[in-house]
């Protein structure tokens, strides 16, 4: 069985209780939340955390910034949606984030549904992957994490195996192939089973795994 692909949120936030607080209001939105406390944390729980979301305050108290953060991650995953924070009015103007980031006052986080309205908003902006110029590819919705991922799957390995390879949990393996069944579409092809041709599908766009 096939679990449902639920949207994952990075929140970066300096100050503990709101961090919390905005964690909290996602998760009861159905969201996936993640938190760190600044910009190297941040960076180090991207990979694992895989998010469609990052939402950071601008000013996280030392640097790299918000917005640094969000130029970052978002180059290496462009498909990346970005909410900002902040505690200032004019704390947006001179900032220029990722193209299509979605900006919201603290003072108007009244409730769970400020935050979730803003990320949705900020997902229906974000820049899908670009599509490579020679053909069209079948795993071009996927993150690089996610095609390594793939990629130990068409070897044969078990979700066990793949989490001792790569240092993670087995229920973090878990969810990342719900992930990648829900970007293949590949949940909803009754009476087969979506690792195999989640498989098939890179063999025929790799070939063979050594």
């Amino acid at each position: 069985m096939v679990n449902a692909w639920v949207r994952r949120v990075l929140v970066v936030e300096d100050q503990p209780a709101m961090r919390a607080l905005l964690c909290d209001m996602l998760v009861h939105r159905g969201f996936e939340a993640t938190g760190a406390a600044d910009a190297a944390e941040a960076t180090h729980l991207f990979a694992d955390s895989d998010p469609d979301v990052l939402l950071t305050d601008i000013d996280l108290g030392s640097r790299p910034s918000g917005v640094e953060l969000a130029t970052m991650l978002t180059g290496l995953a462009p498909h990346l949606a970005v909410v900002f924070l902040s505690s200032f009015p004019g704390a947006v103007a001179g900032h220029h984030g990722p193209a299509g980031a979605v900006f919201v006052s603290k003072l108007d986080v009244t409730s769970a549904e400020v935050v979730a309205d803003a990320v949705e908003a900020a997902l229906r902006r974000a820049t899908p992957p670009a599509p490579t110029p020679v053909r069209a590819s079948a795993l071009a919705g996927l993150t690089r994490r996610q095609i390594e991922v793939l990629a130990l799957v068409s070897r044969g390995w078990s979700n066990e195996q793949i989490a001792r390879e790569r240092g993670i949990t087995t229920r973090a393996v878990e969810r990342a192939m719900s992930r990648i069944f829900a970007r293949l579409d590949l949940h909803t092809a009754g009476g087969t089973n979506p690792r195999v041709r989640a498989s098939a599908l890179y063999l025929a766009e790799f070939g063979p795994v050594a």
